[in-house]
């Protein structure tokens, strides 16, 4: 079984100028070289403007287990009993007021919490909302002096692009790792929603930054000091480093954390469609030149989809003008909308590229708000 870790990220990068001597006439004066020189990327500004904002997360539950007692050699079962045990996990501060973002499976089924700031200081927590759908979760701590960490564009994030990631692993608090970013949009198949009627959302950025368990929650960032992810889990077969790490996009995340601070919910929004992800021999038949998009297979009647006139065999190009090339992107990126909400869609059909404006649905097919009472 796949299992999520803690994890956090970073990245020194290391650029080397080498020079070599040209093949050069017998007898010809040699040319004068400088000496190798190299360079080291410096991210302690980063460091010190972002390390205040990610906390270390204690906590605590309690499970009935057997108790069990010997008598002459044999093992008597005596009962239930109860037993507390405590987990540790990362979080960031998202706003001066106490507000903190972390992943699901760090304070799931927490009967307390704790956080202890980068200053050393140990408060109480209390859990906000959670949604199991994208591994996210929202606790609030009430103290002052807070140094929350701003949200940036996971959109213009980059293949290549140095990142650092702050966290708490083996409980080791205020660790900063480096790394780049290796990939977006992976969808590994890793998040279990215990919810069990909403579909996940995987769209990770995959960096290959050192991470390990008690990172999960922790930031990523980029080199303005600005939240570009959650890191939230690390592929492994051990539960330790093997040499890539997960994170949440922030869009994504800024959007779930407020609809959990204003509603306690998340308002999902659907499109109403089931796509196919393309292939080469899928865009030959097609007579397209390039492999983009992904293929509507199928939708849903009644959806927002068929309201606005797609239909199977449609090729969906972009959602809100960003170019959705995989399930994950897609669904990534209508994530990011309520029900409700007018969404520009970029299809190809017939040889033609279209374009529409899709109002999209809630679950029940509706585009009302989904309000905690």
């Amino acid at each position: 079984m796949k299992k999520l870790f803690l994890t956090i990220t970073l990245l020194s990068v290391l650029t080397t100028s080498c020079a070599q001597k040209p093949e050069q006439p017998q007898q010809a004066q040699q040319p004068q070289y400088a000496p190798q020189q190299v360079r080291y990327a410096d991210f302690s500004d980063v460091a010190s403007q972002t390390i205040d904002g990610v906390v270390h997360i204690r906590t605590v539950q309690t499970r009935l287990t057997p108790l069990y007692q010997s008598f002459f050699g044999f093992i008597i079962n005596q009962g239930m009993q109860r037993q507390e045990y405590a987990a540790y996990g990362s979080g960031v501060i998202i706003s001066d007021d106490g507000y903190i973002v972390t992943n699901n499976h760090v304070v799931q089924d927490a009967e307390r919490i704790s956080v202890t700031l980068n200053d050393k200081r140990v408060v109480s927590a209390s859990l906000v909302g959670n949604d199991p759908a994208t591994d996210l979760a929202v606790i609030k701590i009430d103290a002052s002096d807070l140094h929350p960490i701003a949200f940036g564009n996971s959109d213009s994030a980059r293949v290549g692009q140095p990142v650092l990631a702050i966290g708490n692993p083996f409980n080791l608090t205020s660790t900063v790792t480096a790394g780049i970013i290796s990939a977006k949009a992976r969808n590994m198949g890793i998040i279990e929603n215990t919810r069990g009627k909403e579909s996940t959302i995987e769209a990770f950025i995959q960096t290959d930054a050192a991470v390990n368990p008690g990172n999960s929650g922790g930031a990523l960032v980029d080199a303005s000091a600005k939240l570009i992810g959650i890191v939230t889990a690390i592929a492994s077969a051990d539960g330790y480093y093997t040499g890539y790490s997960f994170a949440i996009p922030s869009n994504l995340v800024k959007k779930v954390s407020d609809d959990l601070r204003r509603y306690g919910y998340v308002q999902r929004a659907y499109l109403g469609v089931n796509v196919l992800e393309m292939t080469s021999e899928m865009a030959q038949r097609m007579s397209l030149s390039e492999v983009k998009g992904v293929l509507i297979a199928r939708v849903v009647p009644g959806s927002a989809a068929d309201k606005a006139g797609l239909r199977n065999g449609d090729l969906l190009l972009s959602v809100a003008g960003v170019a959705v090339n995989s399930y994950a992107q897609m669904m990534e990126e209508l994530g990011r909308f309520n029900p409700g909400d007018h969404v520009d869609i970029t299809y190809y059909r017939d040889g033609r590229t279209h374009s529409v404006t899709v109002t999209l649905q809630n679950s029940k097919g509706t585009t009302e708000l989904h309000i905690r009472n």
